[in-house]
């Protein structure tokens, strides 16, 4: 049953993304499995990229959060609810508003939001984080979340905490620093 409404979640948040005018694929008209280039337009288009990882990290906290605070609502009610997060996440990322906020920063000057087809990917690699955190120690949750973090800063100098520290206020310093200052 959870797995039928989870299926009809993805089916709603494509058609919503749709209706707000995201484009299925790339406006290249290629698919790829990975994007590596952040600051390009297939950046936010195709299955995966630098962002992904980040949405990993969304499965491990949205599993704590939802074990902590409901210890006894079962695993199949707490990932619908991290399911209906994610997605509504990722419908207001594709607003209007939050894209053009995402433009005044450094790496995301071009973002014109997500393809319908790496909204749909960065839901289901929230799910894998989902389940990774049901399935493996704590200690290694923290581990990998702490590392994928790390190594995205490092790579493209940017990662879901500064993403959250960008939404809410632009330091200039960090700012300076994702530029290549």
């Amino acid at each position: 049953m959870a797995l039928s409404i989870a299926i009809v979640f993805l089916a709603l948040q494509a058609a919503v993304l749709f209706a707000m005018g995201q484009p299925p694929i790339s406006t290249s008209g290629e698919v790829h499995l990975w994007w590596g280039t952040v600051l390009s337009s297939g950046n936010s288009q195709h299955l995966t990229d630098w962002y992904t990882f980040s949405h990993i990290i969304h499965g491990f906290l949205f599993y704590l959060g939802l074990w902590y605070f409901f210890p006894r609502m079962s695993v199949w009610t707490r990932f619908l609810i991290a399911l209906g997060i994610e997605i509504a996440w990722e419908l207001i990322e594709n607003t209007p508003m939050v894209i053009q906020h995402y433009r005044e920063q450094a790496l995301a000057q071009g973002y014109t939001g997500d393809s319908i087809i790496n909204s749909v990917s960065d839901t289901l690699a929230m799910v894998i984080g989902f389940v990774m955190a049901r399935r493996l120690p704590v200690w290694t949750i923290v581990v990998i979340g702490l590392g994928l973090e790390l190594f995205v800063g490092f790579m493209i100098r940017d990662n879901l905490t500064l993403n959250i520290l960008n939404l809410i206020h632009q330091f200039p310093a960090i700012s300076a620093w994702q530029a290549g200052g």
